[in-house]
């Protein structure tokens, strides 16, 4: 039999508590999903830490694990004399251990515990984590995202296998960028009674070709033209619902946040950010011959001087 270090798999000691290996799992098997990882061999390490995850997440296997005593990964060994008596006190099977792979020791072993005991010991399903990305429409009214993803669940023999998944989730009006929802019990089918795994679902805003996005509040560029900034003017500005009117005070400069109150992205507690119009006081490139007459004519009788040298 050739040997597993489930330890280094997971990147944790071997005195690792029962949270630091779970939490070593989650990062390791979001890294390597198949859905997300680009890695060729992602895969197989996929496989490789649920599996690793499996056997040390449960008290009995670690133990049984643990008593191999330490090896160098894909080293032939063989388990210690006394080693196959205690996992038959355990409730196990015995084994000739010639030709048999580690995981699916542990994984008969597994069973053959399920078959000896009366009641069988709960496994709870894997926890997981996705990310989604929604609009900017879709965050102001709510929408509803379909999921697929692939699961590892047991099957009847006590096997680990690969399931593909489909979940719809309804994303409430207030989700924010980069916000991560617990939905509990939505991830890995737990086994003998045990409690279904949870989902972790990180939301990213598609950027927007107009609004930026702070929180709740929501930000414009507003272009305006230098007699509109001089003069103050009223501009109809886009919000996600409808176009508003923006009073443009007299003098405006260039770079001043002008507030729309209640116009940005909802909240939980049904209010809403608000929205900002940036100032830019934008230059013509191009112009005829009446307007290069009135800009000189401008230029001859004002006083204004912007510059303060």
């Amino acid at each position: 039999m050739k040997f597993k270090d489930y330890y280094e798999i997971l990147g944790v000691s071997r005195t690792a508590t029962n949270d630091e290996i779970k939490k070593a799992y989650r990062k390791l098997a979001h890294k390597f999903h198949p859905d997300v990882s680009k890695d060729p061999a992602g895969e197989e390490k996929f496989k490789e830490i649920g599996e690793a995850y499996a056997t040390l997440k449960d008290k009995e296997k670690r133990t049984a694990y643990d008593d191999l005593g330490s090896h160098l990964s894909g080293e032939a060994f063989n388990p210690p004399p006394n080693w196959a008596g205690k996992q038959s006190d355990r409730g196990g099977q015995s084994y000739s251990f010639d030709d048999i792979d580690l995981a699916d020791f542990f994984a008969s072993y597994s069973k053959g515990n399920r078959q000896t005991h009366q009641q069988s010991q709960p496994i709870s399903g894997q926890d997981y984590e996705l990310t989604t990305q929604i609009s900017l429409e879709d965050a102001y009214i709510g929408s509803t995202v379909e999921l697929n993803f692939t699961v590892q669940e047991y099957d009847n023999q006590g096997q680990l296998k690969q399931v593909p998944h489909t979940l719809k989730v309804r994303l409430p009006k207030g989700v924010t960028n980069g916000q991560k929802m617990l939905l509990r019990g939505k991830g890995g089918t737990g086994a003998n009674n045990g409690k279904n795994g949870n989902l972790y679902l990180n939301i990213n805003f598609i950027p927007h070709r107009l609004f930026r996005v702070i929180d709740h509040d929501l930000y414009v560029d507003l272009a305006l033209t230098p007699w509109e900034a001089a003069l103050g003017a009223s501009i109809k500005v886009p919000t996600l619902e409808t176009e508003v009117h923006l009073k443009v005070p007299a003098g405006v400069k260039s770079g001043q946040k002008l507030r729309i109150a209640k116009r940005g992205l909802p909240k939980q507690n049904q209010e809403h950010g608000d929205l900002f119009a940036i100032t830019k006081i934008v230059v013509p490139t191009t112009l005829s011959d009446k307007e290069q007459r009135l800009f000189k004519e401008l230029a001859e009788i004002s006083t204004f001087n912007p510059r303060p040298f």
